[in-house]
């Protein structure tokens, strides 16, 4: 029967090979490798080094297969360094995030069941972070073509995604803040032209007087739109006093952190709970352009997408909500229509013949 570990000690085993390692999993701390016999004294003084934090996770050049050394070759790779800048810095949190808590594992060994069990199983009470680090994790698999997936059937993490804003919370933002305000101005460029915040916080006039036209930063696709009803009347309403539209309380540019602290807070003070974010205004504005029966081909130009998958999920989901409407509107037409029928007692019963005839 195996010996009882102290407290924090637990084994690892890795393609046959077993080892011991001090890991404090409640503060998602790093794992420190330990002497294999935990009765002998070196043993025990690494755990007590170990316990008062004076020992630190072992720095030995990681194994060719390790995640920790895919991590390194992808992150030198042109696939990575190809990445505009804010996605660069998304992906490095991610990953190094991963190397810290999983580097030492076999690349190779990566099973579904290790994956949610090792992996995702921690991450259970963050969804946000739990379906983030399995994106990143498919990036490298599919970066290294490890076949097979042991991705595949592991179903997405719910309750992380942002999702649009409705109608009634649309309007109890604008009723909190009146055209002319910075706030509802910010707003405006952000739904009438699916702006994300990246994009947003550093918006000149000159863009949006030349038509709506800017780049997405985080995948350089040109945007060319027109300025909406809605957004030339919140522009008309601004004062012009920078070059830039959007400006602090000192008359200077946005910083991206700092304009998504202002949206929030307006988002907020509109009495707006948490769940409506700055970038689902974005996601509103897909939303809409369905709703008014735009083609997917018309919503990827607009909202900079590079592929029609984002866009074409916009108009399926116009496509049921309008087919649920119409098949409520025709149930109705032939209720209208439908001929009456006979008494309830006799429904499903074929008429007797009282064996007489009609003259």
């Amino acid at each position: 029967m195996p010996r009882k570990l102290p407290l924090h000690v637990e084994r690892n085993t890795v393609k046959g090979n077993t080892y011991l390692s001090f890991r404090i999993r409640s503060q998602n701390g790093p794992r420190i490798r330990l002497p294999d016999d935990p009765t002998s004294e070196e043993f025990r003084l690494a755990y007590a080094a170990a316990m008062g934090g004076t020992q630190k996770p072992a720095t030995k050049k990681d194994s060719p297969d390790s995640i920790s050394a895919k991590i390194d070759s992808y992150m030198r790779s042109a696939a990575y360094t190809g990445l505009s800048g804010s996605s660069k810095d998304g992906y490095s949190s991610r990953l190094e995030q991963i190397r810290t808590d999983h580097g030492h594992r076999a690349f190779s060994g990566l099973t579904k069941e290790r994956i949610e069990t090792f992996i995702l199983a921690p991450l259970a009470n963050k969804p946000g972070a739990a379906l983030d680090t399995l994106k990143k994790l498919r990036i490298l698999i599919n970066h290294f073509k490890l076949t097979p997936d042991p991705t595949a059937g592991i179903k997405r993490p719910k309750g992380g995604e942002i999702r649009a804003w409705t109608d009634r919370e649309l309007a109890a933002y604008e009723r909190r803040w009146p055209l002319g305000t910075k706030q509802r101005t910010a707003y405006a460029l952000m739904l009438n032209m699916g702006t994300a915040r990246v994009d947003t916080h550093l918006l000149t006039w000159h863009q949006v007087d030349d038509g709506a036209c800017y780049r997405r930063h985080k995948t350089g696709v040109q945007v060319d739109m027109d300025v909406s009803e809605d957004l030339e009347k919140a522009l008309a309403a601004m004062p012009r006093k920078h070059v830039v539209v959007i400006t602090t309380a000192y008359g200077k540019p946005f910083t991206v952190d700092g304009f998504s602290r202002f949206m929030r807070d307006a988002i907020t003070a509109a009495g707006l709970t948490l769940s409506c974010q700055p970038h689902g205004l974005r996601k509103t504005l897909g939303r809409l352009l369905a709703d008014a029966g735009c083609s997917a081909h018309d919503i990827m130009a607009a909202l900079g997408h590079t592929t029609l998958a984002e866009a074409e999920r916009y108009t399926r989901d116009a496509d049921r909500k309008r087919g649920g409407k119409r098949a409520v509107t025709q149930l109705n037409e032939h209720r209208k229509n439908k001929p009456s029928q006979t008494t309830p007692g006799s429904l499903g019963k074929a008429a007797k013949s009282d064996g007489k005839t009609t003259p």
